[in-house]
């Protein structure tokens, strides 16, 4: 009677995590898992077992043009299909698999990042460049907040970063970055594929940065959040001159307030730093010059935006501490960010700094930006 209640007892355990997992997901003695990507020594294979298949490509972010049809895999014992690159530079590159003119991810590999519609697998390959861009030992803290915009007349979501040790330090007021996307993105695009809490988490944990609060907006005017909540999106045309500000006004005058009463945020333009990557670059731009004594760090990436020399000296006299622009020499809107550095330039604006790196409009150049100028934040 024990054994038969000994069994009886094991089985139920057993429904009840296949309840919690799908049997499918465990291995259940089918031998050693497979794996992918596979980082050994100076060479990195991907695999993918898809016996069904008759022809299996990768394209992937280190290819001289990953949209393109990609490169072969080859089709080995038992059905898995391989490919075996040598390593490329510290970066992280996103990658997916094609097979039989269908495009799938890869079922090995979690790292994965979203990308408006699209679900990247990731490949990290370790090095100088990308050492902030894993887990630090000391974490800080990822949420999603919502507030309402009279503005926009919309319900909306933002994310906050709020840095290790804000939760036990109540009376401690904060510096506050607000960092923001580009077209296409949405409110997680910066913790997604810009590794921003990665990032900042990192460079505070090693007295690089100075701890910050970072609020990451939707940016999108006619979205209450990310399209990942399946919320209804409105109608927006932002050639209307009527709208042409508003979410920047939307922005100054909503977020920052209700991000000041809410978190633990020094309320004053030297605690108070804006950035954003190409739409999210034109943004900080605008912001700068709508509310030129709002913030004292200023920093467009990757973008290029009209700026006149009564900007800059009103941002003069309003003393701002840094100016930082940066942008890719091979980025379409270099010549434009080369245009706005004129007019700093002409217009003497104090401590204004260029930032130049090689490569285009990509996040490999977005998260290279915020791993340097949050350095410079707070000083």
């Amino acid at each position: 009677m024990k054994k038969l209640f000994s069994i009886v007892a094991t089985l139920l355990l057993m429904a009840g995590a296949a309840s919690a997992q799908e049997l499918s997901n465990f291995n259940f003695g089918r031998g050693p898992q497979l794996v992918s990507p596979e980082l050994k020594g100076d060479s990195v294979t991907f695999r993918l077992n898809a016996n069904y298949a008759t022809v299996v490509n990768i394209c992937g972010a280190w290819m001289e043009n990953p949209w393109g049809a990609g490169e072969p895999m080859h089709k080995g014992l038992n059905g898995v299909w391989e490919y075996t690159i040598a390593t490329p530079a510290p970066e992280i590159y996103t990658y997916w698999f094609v097979v039989d003119g269908v495009k799938t991810a890869d079922p090995l590999n979690v790292f994965v990042q979203r990308d408006g519609s699209n679900y990247l697998n990731m490949l990290l390959v370790p090095g100088e460049r990308t050492e902030n861009y894993g887990e630090a030992t000391k974490h800080g803290t990822v949420s999603h907040r919502w507030y309402t915009s009279s503005i926009l007349g919309l319900n909306r979501r933002l994310t906050v970063y709020t840095p290790y040790g804000y939760e036990e330090n109540p009376k401690k007021k904060y510096p506050v970055l607000y960092l923001l996307h580009g077209a296409g993105g949405d409110e997680e695009a910066w913790s997604s594929m810009g590794r921003a809490a990665q990032i900042l988490d990192n460079l505070i944990e090693k007295g690089l940065a100075e701890p910050m609060i970072c609020v990451m907006p939707n940016g999108n005017p006619n979205q209450a959040a990310a399209q990942t909540l399946g919320l209804p999106q409105g109608e927006f045309d932002w050639r209307k001159p009527e709208n042409r500000t508003l979410y920047v006004r939307s922005l100054c005058e909503e977020i920052v307030p209700f991000i000041e009463k809410n978190y633990h945020a020094d309320a004053k333009p030297a605690k108070r730093a804006i950035a954003g990557l190409s739409m999210g670059g034109g943004h900080t731009i605008q912001a700068s010059t709508l509310y030129p004594a709002m913030f004292d760090y200023i920093c467009p990436l990757s973008a290029a935006g009209a700026m006149t020399a009564e900007d800059v000296a009103k941002l003069k006299k309003a003393g701002v501490k840094l100016y930082w622009l940066a942008c890719g020499n091979t980025d379409f809107l270099w010549q434009g960010a080369l245009d706005l550095k004129k007019v700093l330039e002409e217009g003497q604006m104090d401590n204004f700094e260029f930032y130049e790196s090689e490569g285009g409009h990509v996040w490999s150049n977005w998260r290279l930006y915020l791993n340097t100028f949050a350095q410079k934040l707070f000083k």
